[in-house]
């Protein structure tokens, strides 16, 4: 049997109101303790944000998504645990906190993150995904598969969209990445075409922004559901009314030249998200 190592976890928690001091935790650090430098320690977040949303039905859950990026690159950089985490608590805002270190025994480090995140972030019931779609469900879909092709932390998340048209545009792409061109991805719900809409009446700026400013072409794809989905009661299909609405919401992207594609291609675009990325 392998002999058991000291290790120690912080909680990462999403507080919506400091005054009332509700909580959801949404993350675990964890490392074996007395790694100052070098030692392994792992960071995780939830993929499921419905606690959150319940306490904050306007949270912003991509920021959260990106804070997670954003504090592996600190550990990385970072030789020495503590101070990293001093320095983080100070910049992060009143919405967010990190738990004192609490002790654990592992026998190895991923499959104690695995309990831990079962124990104490995630919901405790199995959620219903019976039906789920929307916006939250295409960016979910797309985030695990360039995770899977190791390219996540790679790409830019959040592209400000004003940052290229110098317009007061709050839009921000979901992500992309550069490599002879720019490759931006955003996720498209076709329920309603006010968010395709949106997207089609800013593609052109966007691509002139980003010729002037990176003198290179931009590719926008928009990632959106299949006209088929798989719930738990088993495959469905739209509605003739969502089918009218959904055909105009693609085709009103299309026409402004944004590549068009359903969340059952996202496999081949992460794949070439790899190698262009030379992973």
């Amino acid at each position: 049997m392998q002999a058991l190592k000291e290790c120690e976890f912080f909680l990462v928690r999403y507080v919506p109101d400091p005054v009332k001091n509700e909580f959801v935790n949404i993350g675990v650090l964890l490392r074996a303790s007395g790694d100052r430098g070098g030692g392994e320690t792992l960071l995780r977040f939830t993929r499921s944000w419905s606690r959150v949303r319940c306490v904050d039905p306007d949270a912003d859950i991509a920021a959260l998504e990106a804070l997670e990026v954003e504090i592996r690159q600190k550990l990385r950089e970072s030789l020495d645990l503590k101070p990293m985490l001093v320095s983080l608590e100070d910049t992060l805002s009143n919405n967010l906190q990190i738990t004192p270190p609490q002790g654990c025994l592992a026998e190895n480090l991923p499959a104690k993150m695995d309990q831990l995140m079962q124990m104490l972030v995630e919901a405790r019931k199995r959620e219903t995904v019976s039906r789920r779609s929307g916006r939250q469900a295409i960016y979910g879909a797309m985030r695990k598969h360039f995770e899977d092709a190791g390219v996540w932390e790679l790409m830019r998340k959040r592209i400000e969209v004003a940052s290229y048209t110098a317009r007061a545009d709050n839009l921000r792409i979901d992500c992309g990445y550069r490599n002879g061109r720019v490759r931006m991805f955003h996720a498209v719900p076709l329920d309603a075409t006010e968010a395709a809409k949106v997207l089609a009446f800013t593609s052109a700026k966007l691509a002139a922004g980003v010729k002037r400013t990176e003198g290179v072409d931009l590719e926008l794809t928009a990632v959106v559901e299949p006209l088929r989905r798989r719930g738990t009661e088993g495959e469905f299909e739209l509605s003739p009314e969502q089918l009218s609405i959904y055909d105009a919401g693609k085709s009103t992207m299309e026409e402004s030249g944004i590549q068009v594609i359903t969340t059952l291609l996202l496999p081949q675009i992460a794949e070439a998200a790899r190698r262009e990325l030379g992973v």
